[in-house]
Parts: C-alpha cells; sequence; structure tokens
C-alpha cells in the first residue's frame, strides 16, 4: 500500500513516515506540505491512500477539487477530535475515512487498510450522524423555501438568527439559557443540513415565512 501523508509540520510528517515504512504492506512514498505538491505527486506516483493532516488549519473545500479528480484515492482526515459534525464535514468535502487525534500507529495502520479496502470503522454515535447526514442532504434538493419541520421555538430562534443577533442575544429575547439557545441552532443547522451558522442567517433572511412564528405571535 502507498501512502503519502500531507503536512506541513515536517516532524509529524517525518515521523509518521518512519513509522509506516516499519510496517508490512505499507509504504510512506512521499510527505508533502501542501496541496499543490499532493497534486504533484498524485500525478506522478500510484498512490494508494493520503494522510491529510487536519490539525494545521487547512481549507476543507480545497480537499474538494483533489477527491474529485482521484476519486478512486482514499483521503483520509488525520488528527479528528472525532466529534460528529467534524467528521461530517470532512464526508462531505470528499474524505472517505479518518484517524483520531487519540489513535495509535495500530489505529492508523487499520484506518488505512479499512479505507483502500471500502470500510470505516467508527463509533455508532459517528455512524448515526453520517445516516442523518445523507437524509438531510436529500431534503438541501427540496425547492428553496421548502419548510425543514422546524418546531415553534426553532422557528423563533431561526428568525432571530436572520436578524444577526448572537446566542446571548437570542436567549435574552426569548428568555432561555445561551446553552438551550445553542442546543436549538444545532438543530436547525441539522435540519437545514447546514455546517456553518451565516448559511442560516442567509435563508432566514431569504425565506423569512420559515421563521414566521414570532410575527404570528405578535399580531395575535
Amino acid at each position: 500500500m502507498n501512502v503519502v501523508v500531507l503536512t506541513p509540520v515536517r516532524l509529524l510528517g517525518d515521523g509518521l513516515a518512519d513509522s509506516l515504512n516499519n510496517r508490512p504492506a505499507i509504504r510512506a512514498t512521499a510527505v508533502v506540505r501542501d496541496l499543490a505538491a499532493l497534486r504533484d505527486h498524485l500525478e506522478a506516483e500510484n498512490t494508494d491512500a493520503v494522510l491529510v493532516d487536519v490539525t494545521q488549519g487547512i481549507d476543507l473545500f480545497d480537499i474538494r477539487a483533489i477527491a474529485a479528480q482521484w476519486p478512486d484515492v482514499p483521503l483520509l482526515a488525520l488528527g479528528l477530535t472525532e466529534q460528529r459534525q467534524e467528521v461530517i464535514s470532512c464526508g462531505r468535502v470528499g474524505f472517505t475515512g479518518y484517524v483520531s487525534r487519540d489513535a495509535s500507529i495500530d489505529g492508523l495502520c487499520k484506518a488505512l487498510r479499512d479505507a483502500v479496502e471500502g470500510r470505516l470503522d467508527c463509533p455508532p454515535e459517528i455512524a448515526s450522524g453520517l445516516l442523518r447526514s445523507l437524509y438531510r442532504s436529500e431534503l438541501e434538493k427540496r425547492p428553496a423555501g421548502a419548510d425543514p419541520g422546524l418546531t415553534r421555538r426553532e422557528r423563533e430562534v431561526f428568525t432571530l438568527l436572520g436578524q444577526g443577533l448572537s446566542n446571548k442575544e437570542i436567549a435574552d429575547k426569548l428568555n432561555l439559557s445561551v446553552p438551550t439557545v445553542k442546543h436549538h441552532v444545532h438543530s436547525i443547522l441539522e435540519k437545514f443540513g447546514y455546517d456553518r451558522r451565516y448559511q442560516v442567517m442567509k435563508t432566514a433572511r431569504d425565506a423569512p415565512w420559515l421563521g414566521d412564528t414570532m410575527s404570528k405571535r405578535k399580531s395575535a
């Protein structure tokens, strides 16, 4: 198995390469420091998998073009905190596997083998989140303005998000705790299939009728 490691941290890259090269049937063919160097290597050399260090601020959406151009080469996100939304975000841009920050070298090698063989070993809650994400991706194909099924309280939070209010400001407006508002915001993101708060803000401004509960209550 020929593996490329992408990381701007030379010490990490060299250490991983040495560790992988000491394992049977695995060979680290290169350690590259940026996506341009990764492209050059993929064009020139046969590669079975790529380990991408995501702890150093790499723009995940830059990965999408790599995944699209080399769809048969598994990309593994190295260094995830193994939180559901983080794993889903990586899956959305083309990663087919990941290695958590707590993984051992044995775990890393297993993740590489699983990726090459088309498997993903992850905790049940991550698997559940991935399935829900697939469902939400279907919801994204709805016509603009289609109702995602927000609860009354979520509609209220949705409306205030469209006004650009912070979680604390929303909590004050609705007489809720900040953690409760955060829970509602997370639920809204999931129902729309979004990753970022600004996406909800834009939708709330483009389709304000989705959060019309407050206006109805005021006019009642």
